[in-house]
């Protein structure tokens, strides 16, 4: 059963990423809460993104950050999580958690690790590619048949973007692709301040440094260190 959240992740929570912020704000947060301008001049707000790079690199923090900037409901599931071995409930989940979304507008949807159900259909082998199959044509039904009237945004995370089904990226569907990409030394630096901004620090931590020296790393691997 998918929960409702409503996240208290900020954007001060998330070092570093900030063209990335940016990007959200201008795809995701002013057609929420500015809809009518966006009716006024004519223009069709983007339905949703792809955030793709490498993993615990932030994708769900930005997600649950967004959905609390826009004062919206949040609702996370993993792609495995929706394949069963049942003929037909597979399906029926995408729709519940659609229906799910709808009845909580305005809410952000984030589906993670979105290549176990979105790979190129007819490429997987045995019958469990036949239910990620059908689960990726329900998906594609939902996202068509979502309303302009119903704030629902829905936001895909992947590492493996070459995998994914070229008609999930169509536009009206996910066709915003925002690359999250491993932390540089100024976004480590911001990491490090988020991460321990709560925590007292002896006098002689350098966390200049520490940015310095922890090149190649993730945002989950220093927040693992602090």
């Amino acid at each position: 059963i998918q929960v409702v959240e409503v996240p208290n992740v900020s954007w001060d929570d998330i070092g570093g990423l900030e063209n990335v912020k940016r990007e959200l704000q201008e795809t995701v947060q002013y057609p929420v809460e500015h809809p009518e301008k966006f009716e006024k001049f004519g223009m069709s707000p983007s339905k949703g993104v792809l955030f793709y790079g490498p993993p615990g690199c932030g994708k769900t923090l930005l997600a649950k950050a967004i959905a609390n900037e826009c004062q919206a409901n949040f609702i996370s599931i993993k792609g495995p999580e929706l394949l069963t071995m049942w003929f037909g409930e597979s399906e029926a989940n995408v729709r519940e958690i659609f229906d799910k979304a709808r009845g909580s507008a305005p809410c952000v949807l984030f589906f993670d690790e979105l290549d176990s159900i979105a790979t190129q259909r007819g490429s997987s082998s045995g019958d469990a590619g036949g239910a990620a199959d059908r689960v990726l044509n329900q998906l594609l039904t939902e996202m068509d048949g979502m309303s302009a009237k119903k704030t629902v945004f829905i936001i895909g995370a992947t590492n493996r973007p070459d995998i994914i089904d070229p008609a999930l990226l169509r536009p009206g569907r996910l066709d915003q692709l925002i690359y999250i990409p491993l932390p540089d030394e100024d976004s480590r630096h911001n990491i490090f301040k988020a991460a321990l901004r709560k925590s007292p620090i002896a006098k002689d931590v350098d966390i200049k440094a520490l940015a310095k020296y922890t090149q190649g790393f993730s945002g989950a691997d220093i927040t693992e260190i602090c």
